[in-house]
């Protein structure tokens, strides 16, 4: 490899002129104003750096809240009118406590789901919404199929607040009724629950569950949506899988706690397969019209009707 050579000196050097102090001048010039503005550029950077920093700050305060409802919208299986009364029910809820609420369309997840029933759609929804909410310490899941029927009830007081759990976990029961070998863990604490959900008289249900934001949470929704378990054919598709997962994954059971499903998820009188106290009454905090969008000779917005204009009277009466 050959380097360039520097430029030999001339072994005369040149004899200075009346203008040879010239550039010396010049340069200590230049040199004083690239030194001031410098100063201005730093300055300017300064008051920059400072001002995004405390719009930074106050926009994430702003958009971070203790829970994000997320709600899956399917334009196919649910109608316009129907859709938007899930969303003020939804909007109402939230803002009454201070959540974020999170919708998005069961469509935007079709390359994630792939080939398998698109109900699998709510563990990347659910990953979704930790990734917009990083900062948020609970996400609600409630499928488009339920409605919250008790506005003034906020999770902390129902079920969040310390004690509160603690209280309300069920204990060394089957995990998916009525009669699984695999029971919950008889002396489990609140201090170590991430996942709660809760079961009818068949399976666990997911069409409600709170997830605690944290390792556990990406790690569960990484293990349910595993394409071993998207692949499988369960014949209820992700219900199945989670059935799977609670009883053969103890790392997973040891985090979750199940509760009384009325607490969580109350089922309709036309709800097939509630669990012995499952069955709505009023003061419960949500009624799920559980398989009205599957189920031959059911309509989700006839049923969804009453209930809707039960809720509205609540409202307005607040």
């Amino acid at each position: 490899m050959q380097f360039a050579l520097p430029p030999r000196r001339s072994p005369h050097p040149l004899p200075l002129s009346r203008s040879s102090r010239m550039p010396s001048y010049r340069r200590k010039q230049l040199k004083s104003v690239a030194v001031l503005a410098f100063a201005v550029l730093s300055i300017i950077y300064l008051l920059h750096y400072l001002y995004s920093s405390s719009s930074t700050s106050v926009v994430a305060q702003a958009s971070t809240s203790g829970v994000v409802i997320i709600t899956l919208l399917d334009r196919q299986r649910y109608s316009e009118s129907y859709l938007k009364k899930i969303v003020a029910n939804r909007e109402d809820y939230a803002k009454r406590h201070g959540y974020t609420n999170f919708f998005a369309s069961v469509s935007d997840y079709d390359e994630a789901v792939g080939d398998a029933p698109m109900s699998w759609a709510v563990a990347p929804a659910t990953r979704h919404a930790m990734a917009t909410h990083p900062r948020s310490a609970y996400f609600f899941y409630l499928a488009p199929n339920a409605l919250i029927m008790n506005p003034t009830k906020s999770l902390k007081s129902h079920i969040l607040e310390k004690g509160r759990l603690e209280d309300l976990m069920l204990k060394d029961v089957p995990v998916v009724p009525p009669d699984s070998i695999i029971k919950t863990f008889a002396h489990q604490q609140e201090a170590d629950v991430d996942l709660i959900i809760t079961q009818d008289s068949e399976d666990l249900n997911p069409g409600g569950f709170i997830l605690k934001n944290g390792e556990f949470a990406r790690f569960f929704l990484d293990v349910w949506f595993d394409p071993l378990y998207r692949n499988y054919n369960f014949a209820k598709a992700e219900t199945h899988g989670l059935d799977h997962i609670m009883q053969w994954h103890p790392t997973v059971l040891a985090r979750t706690a199940l509760v009384p499903q009325r607490i969580l998820s109350s089922y309709s009188s036309d709800s097939p397969g509630a669990s012995l106290d499952g069955t709505y009454k009023d003061g419960d905090l949500v009624i799920q019209f559980h398989g009205c969008d599957d189920a031959e000779g059911r309509d989700c917005a006839r049923e969804l009707e009453p209930y809707y204009k039960q809720w509205e009277k609540k409202t307005q009466s607040d």
